[in-house]
């Protein structure tokens, strides 16, 4: 794996979750897959343990601009937090090519959503 690859992905999920707010994992899970070799359930892992510093810094900002609403943010991160708990513990039981096929729904039908 070629560092200066790796970072410059890293760089352009970077620019496009504090610009668009989107996960880093919308990014980085098909480029760990499909472009460094990554297993399914690793590029997921490892794309959760990425998107903690990011969301942090850019969030952050954010709130030096008052963008962010402390008490949604508060209340969503208490659900959030229970749910990655019990969606990681079921990711573990998913074949890797259905997880990857629920990924692509995913992506599909969010940006489909948006589109409208």
């Amino acid at each position: 794996m070629q560092k200066g690859k790796v970072i410059g992905f890293g760089l352009v999920a970077g620019i496009l979750s504090g610009l668009l707010g989107v996960g880093g994992g919308i990014i980085l899970v098909p480029v760990m897959v499909s472009m460094l070799g990554f297993a399914q359930h690793n590029a997921h892992a490892t794309s959760l343990a990425v998107i903690v510093p990011t969301a942090l810094v850019s969030s952050i900002i954010y709130s030096f601009h008052g963008n962010v609403d402390i008490v949604l943010a508060t209340t969503l991160a208490a659900g959030s937090i229970l749910g990655a708990s019990i969606g990681a513990r079921w990711m573990k039981r998913i074949p890797a090519d259905q997880l990857k096929r629920m990924f692509g729904i995913l992506l599909v039908v969010v940006g489909v959503k948006m589109l409208w």
